[in-house]
């Protein structure tokens, strides 16, 4: 289902004109408006989820084996040196539209983007404490 104030959604339906560099029943990826470097798609599922937690679990498979294919294709066609798969959830996490999708990055030597963290170092409780959260 779409969600008719969701700029997404219109995109991935082709109420917007825009560059598809692919489409399935499922799927339509696009050329990133504002991209960061060459040839950035965004991969954007047809029907509205806001973010990885409400995504249909078929339809997450099918999101990750298509955003293998096309990363494959895409290095191979443009020559890029690299490759970063991203998709974030929620403002923290750096979501600013709030319809599930995948950014796929051809990365070029020296193109000056930095995708990427700052590491933390947690103290062995602290670690001991998460490990212990996440492994009941």
């Amino acid at each position: 289902m779409k969600k008719d104030d969701c700029i997404f959604c219109k995109l991935a339906n082709g109420d917007i004109p825009t560059n598809v560099i692919y489409e399935d029943d499922t799927f339509t990826v696009i050329m990133d408006a504002s991209p960061a470097t060459k040839g950035h798609s965004l991969i954007l599922p047809k029907d509205h989820y806001a973010n990885i937690y409400e995504l249909d679990e078929e339809v997450a498979g099918k999101a990750f084996k298509l955003a293998k294919k096309l990363a494959t294709e895409m290095t191979e066609k443009l020559q890029c040196d690299g490759f970063n798969i991203v998709q974030n959830n929620g403002e923290t996490a750096g979501q600013t539209v709030f319809h599930f999708h995948m950014h796929l990055i051809p990365r070029y030597k020296d193109d000056n983007q930095k995708i990427g963290w700052n590491p933390t170092s947690p103290s062995a409780d602290e670690q001991k404490e998460i490990l212990g959260k996440l492994t009941k």
